[in-house]
């Protein structure tokens, strides 16, 4: 008889150095604090563009996550 021996592959973790993630991160971040800027306050006084179409284009959006806009 043959003996049979299965070879099974250890699946070893990968670390991500700080410095390779911190770019990622910022960027990131930076994305997020821009779409919380045109959900929750592009409209009126702050408003960096003069028309509505970025409030409607995020109407929905902002009463899904609680900014009341009327």
């Amino acid at each position: 008889m043959h003996a049979s021996t299965t070879i099974t592959p250890t699946i070893q973790p990968v670390s991500i150095p700080v410095r390779e993630l911190l770019p990622w991160a910022i960027f990131g971040s930076m994305l997020m604090l821009l779409a919380i800027y045109f959900v929750g306050i592009e409209e009126g006084a702050a408003a960096i563009f003069n028309n509505m179409y970025v409030h409607e284009f995020v109407h929905d959006g902002r009463h899904l996550l609680g900014f009341p806009c009327h």
